[in-house]
């Protein structure tokens, strides 16, 4: 896989059938974490694609031509002709290979793909999830000698990435931004030696083997595990809440409240991050209507008085939606008085549903023992119902989830595996 220039562009294109091409950036995470995915593929089907990358600040006429906005990003190239869907950000291997299918055809990619070797990896620690407590603990055991992986479906922060400001964190004045705030704790278990395998396919997990198959070939062998694994935001699973994510339905502030600048927006919710986001949100729309289930918020009072007071705020408590309908650039919420039992229809140009989260347990829940809430159970020193296997953070049975605990977790963590494997 070599470095080309724009100069040399259109002669790879003329020179190779398939070619794809990697515009890539400087301290860029997710080009970073593409790397090693890309050369994984060209040891597959070098014979029959070509693979180049172009750095995208030194070309940077020919990446607005190609209208490129972002890093990385991957195109794909046949005879000269650009002919599949662009891949952007956190990609992952499975998506190039299923790129690659259309191309090449099923058959022909299955048969390059069946002469692979799987890969074991064996490390001392696999950390399952990236966001604080995972960090914090790669850092920890980085420090005290230990190999330790951490392995991200997503790019590295967890939840604190798409977290707008964060005003809490000890040693800073200021509120940081949460992507950044996360940017640093990455860099710097990254810096003292940890080993990244993020923003790729979590296949398998076997708590008892200590085994994490990544990407369908690879397998992380460890001799303990971290889950580390967060939550994800809960749906309300009424109509068109599937149907309409990211075409007008968000679960992101940070990521899309930008595009509702003068809009009309809706927001489902009225714990702290509904308020919190909401507040967010109106420095974009022009209007807030606000659906809680309640007669009053369960938001810190600071952040319900902020809101409370915002003119551009509409509150419908002791309501509830009961199903989303699209229309044109809209979107309608069938909303129900659960005093009354009356419906009526609310429109709006987006909506956020913030109703709480979830622990991200799908991979291994039945194997280990959790709370009522499905929270996994750990014991002072973060030990699970199993043995050498730990957890860290919000997926855990805790009374608060904070990113200071969750660090505070990863901390506790790596600490007592330090003293278990030096003993």
């Amino acid at each position: 896989m070599k470095e080309i220039n724009t100069n040399e562009f259109d002669n790879e294109l003329r020179s190779n059938e398939i070619v794809i091409v990697d515009f890539f950036s400087t301290e860029c995470p997710p080009c970073e974490a593409l790397a090693p995915k890309l050369e994984s593929i060209e040891k597959l089907v070098g014979n029959e694609v070509h693979i180049v990358k172009i750095y995208r600040q030194g070309n940077r006429d020919l990446a607005e031509k190609l209208n490129v906005k972002s890093s990385p990003t991957l195109l794909f190239y046949k005879n000269g002709e650009e002919i599949a869907q662009r891949l952007s950000g956190g990609i992952k291997r499975s998506e190039i290979i299923r790129t690659l299918k259309l191309i090449l055809g099923k058959d022909r990619l299955n048969s390059l793909l069946s002469g692979i070797e799987p890969i074991v990896t064996e490390t001392d620690v696999a950390i399952l999830g990236a966001g604080p407590g995972g960090l914090t603990a790669g850092l920890y055991l980085c420090q005290a000698k230990i190999d330790a992986t951490l392995i991200d479906i997503n790019l590295p922060g967890g939840n604190v990435s798409t977290t707008h400001q964060v005003s809490n964190y000890p040693g800073f004045i200021e509120p940081q931004p949460g992507y950044l705030l996360s940017h640093n704790m990455s860099e710097q278990t990254k810096k003292c030696g940890t080993t990244y395998k993020v923003a790729v396919d979590v296949t398998k997990v076997n708590l008892e083997t200590k085994e994490i198959t990544i990407d369908e070939f690879e397998t992380i062998k460890a001799k303990k595990i971290i889950i580390a694994t967060g939550t994800s935001p809960n749906r309300i699973g009424i109509p068109g809440e599937l149907e309409f994510k990211g075409q007008g339905i968000s679960y992101c502030a940070t990521c899309d409240a930008k595009y509702f600048a003068d809009k009309e927006v809706i927001v489902i919710g009225g714990g702290n991050s509904a308020v919190e986001e909401a507040d967010f949100i109106s420095k974009f729309a022009s209007k807030v209507f606000m659906i809680h289930q309640f007669d009053k918020f369960q938001a810190n009072k600071q952040a319900q008085e902020k809101i409370l007071s915002n003119p551009k705020f509409s509150f419908l408590f002791e309501h509830e939606p009961r199903a989303f309908i699209k229309d044109g650039n809209r979107m309608i919420v069938e909303v129900q008085n659960l005093k009354t039992k009356d419906t009526f229809k609310l429109s709006g140009d987006g909506v956020f549903v913030f109703i709480g989260l979830k622990p991200n347990i799908d991979l291994f829940k039945n194997n280990l023992e959790l709370d009522q809430w499905g929270y996994i159970i750990t014991d002072e020193d973060k030990r699970t119902s199993i043995k050498d296997v730990y957890a860290v953070g919000d997926v855990t049975s805790k009374k608060y989830r904070q990113i200071t605990t969750a660090i505070a977790d990863g901390t506790i963590a790596a600490i007592s595996i330090t003293r278990e494997l030096d003993n």
